[in-house]
């Protein structure tokens, strides 16, 4: 099944070492991702990158030191990522968060069941 609708999406940029409430960070926006019932989320762990202190983050193969950029892409309709804004803004202590409209396309298979829950693993 395709449905096409208006959406929203944010890019969520922030480091690999940033926390909240103990977890990565990114664990933590996916897992409120879908306890608000968002449309999907994906997180990315960049190369190298940059931020407003102009100090290179870097994803070494062979270091120890965890602390890659790393871009979490959130998509849903307007009213849905709304419900997301103010938890970003207690979670993100150091980051940009990108906004934009999308044309989006949803491609469903019959008998498919949304996510329930976030494993960790």
């Amino acid at each position: 099944m395709k449905e096409q609708f208006q959406g929203r999406m944010l890019r969520i940029h922030f480091t690999e070492s940033d926390k909240w409430q103990g977890e990565p960070l990114y664990q933590a926006i996916v897992a409120k991702c879908i306890e608000l019932g968002i449309e999907g989320a994906t997180v990315f762990r960049g190369i190298a990158g940059f931020g407003a202190s102009a100090r290179i983050y870097h994803a070494r193969s062979l270091s120890i030191s965890k602390n890659a950029p790393v871009m979490v892409t959130v998509i849903d309709t307007e009213e849905q990522i709304q419900k997301l804004l103010p938890h970003l803004d207690q979670m993100i202590q150091g980051g940009l968060v990108a906004s934009s409209k999308v044309d989006a396309i949803r491609y469903t298979r019959s008998g498919d069941e949304p996510a329930k829950s976030y494993s960790k693993s």
